[in-house]
């Protein structure tokens, strides 16, 4: 039961009135709406008619991607009900067919529409949702667990520590995600080690998506000296928690002082060049960078925004606390979502896989943007669960996005579940609930598979 009911009277009111003002309802036609409809024709390839048309194609991946059950006989079975309630011919509920047209469905379809779902939803955002009039970018890095195949071992090995056969391969992922509206920006993927596979070589791959006056915010992996150079060097402003070997070495007596354990200081270019690096990129590097140093909260911040009248230090500890905001969206999309285990078995798969989970998650906060719009609050104030669960509902009774009385209580059934503001939270990394006694794998299955038919199952230990 809501807690005040007048209050939710009052949410559901001024989300109808909002609604009825609005023709944005084609906002929600996701893949068939005016304006993502020229995209996906302009990425689809050149196909026969077939049972599986790649849009047709998309949606079940889409589907898969947003159930709890991520299998391809669920997308097929799903599809097959629907063609038999239509009155349409009965579709075999073999799978064959469907994984067929997935493998022929281009990687740069899904991950065309991701970036580009991703940049509408950011372009759209009021300024009001913006801090300090710059359009804040979030960056961060995950790994995803892949079937161990010897494809996905190629390209993405498992960790070193890991015996052969016993490991799973891990894809790194380097994503840029809008503070505002929480969307996917852009995405960069690698193997977990290698040479161009760490998080700094992913992250310059995605500079192009930023554009000037954008505030890219990070942890203090990405402070570096470079980065730094090359963001200033795109008009672009920077946040990032100052790197452990520098914050021992800061000085707040040196530099130019601004305030209390804040001063503006001159960094000089490493004399060492690093291996990514070529010679010409080097020498066109600046030989130094002021930049901004400032505690606060336990923390040294560096900042490329220098003026502390223009952004005071409160401002930038308030700012830097929304930097979480990214591990929830990560967790949304690898825990809610379901991308931490991919189960494509081959790496091309695999990335297909991944942006379309990332497609996925931006049509959900695509309709989170409108309802937060509607509902006059901060798409962060709304649950991603709640309006997961909503839409899930919403497809599988078939009302379709043409029926706008229908919408009107979309939108307000979204904007009812709000997230707690819970500042300082702190929760141990642990788990209650004890996993059951099977003891650890400790040799390639085949191996074991093989003894257990030679010598039978080893006896419990009580």
């Amino acid at each position: 039961m809501h807690p005040n009911p007048r209050l939710r009277v009052q949410q559901q009111s001024r989300v109808r009135r909002r609604a009825e003002q609005s023709d944005a309802f084609a906002f929600f036609n996701l893949l068939t709406s005016p304006e993502l409809l020229d995209q996906v024709e302009s990425l689809l390839p050149e196909h026969r008619e077939r049972l599986f048309p790649p849009t047709e194609t998309l949606s079940m991946f889409l589907s898969q991607a947003l159930s709890a059950d991520c299998s391809c006989q669920r997308a097929v079975n799903e599809a097959a009900v629907k063609r038999l309630i239509g009155g349409l011919p009965r579709l075999s509920t073999h799978t064959g067919a469907y994984c067929r047209a997935r493998l022929r469905l281009p990687l740069l379809m899904p991950a065309s529409l991701a970036r580009h779902t991703g940049r509408m939803i950011s372009d759209r955002l009021p300024a009001p949702w913006h801090w300090h009039g710059h359009p804040v970018r979030l960056v961060d890095g995950t790994t995803l667990v892949m079937p161990d195949t010897p494809q996905n071992q190629a390209l993405y090995p498992q960790p070193r520590s890991q015996a052969v056969g016993l490991g799973f391969p891990l894809c790194r992922l380097v994503g840029l995600i809008c503070l505002g509206s929480g969307a996917v920006l852009d995405a960069a993927l690698g193997g977990y080690r290698g040479k161009g596979n760490d998080e700094q070589a992913l992250l310059r791959s995605q500079l192009d998506t930023l554009q000037p006056g954008d505030l890219l915010l990070g942890d203090a992996y990405y402070a570096t000296y470079f980065l730094l150079c090359a963001l200033q060097a795109r008009g672009i402003e920077a946040v990032f928690e100052q790197q452990g070997a520098r914050r021992r070495v800061t000085d707040f007596r040196r530099g130019r002082r601004l305030g209390a354990r804040d001063h503006l200081i001159e960094l000089r270019k490493p004399i060492l060049k690093p291996d990514w690096m070529t010679n010409a990129q080097y020498g066109a590097a600046p030989q130094t960078l002021i930049v901004r140093e400032l505690a606060t909260a336990g923390k040294i911040l560096v900042t490329t925004l220098l003026c502390p009248k223009q952004t005071p230090k409160a401002a930038l500890k308030t700012l830097y606390r929304e930097r979480w905001h990214v591990e929830l969206d990560l967790r949304h999309i690898k825990t809610t979502l379901g991308m931490e285990a991919l189960s494509c078995k081959t790496p091309a798969m695999a990335q297909k896989e991944i942006w379309v989970y990332l497609l996925a998650y931006n049509l959900i906060r695509l309709m989170m943007a409108q309802a937060a719009t509607l509902a006059e609050c901060l798409p962060r104030a709304l649950s991603f669960k709640h309006t997961l669960q909503l839409w899930i509902a919403w497809d599988h009774h078939g009302f379709g996005t043409d029926q706008d009385a229908l919408l009107h209580g979309l939108f307000v059934l979204i904007a009812e579940q709000r997230v707690g503001n819970r500042p300082g939270r702190i929760e141990p990394r642990a788990i209650k609930r004890r996993p059951k006694a099977y003891p650890l794998l400790m040799k390639p299955r085949a191996l074991a598979k093989e003894e257990i038919r030679r010598h039978g199952h080893p006896r419990k230990v009580k």
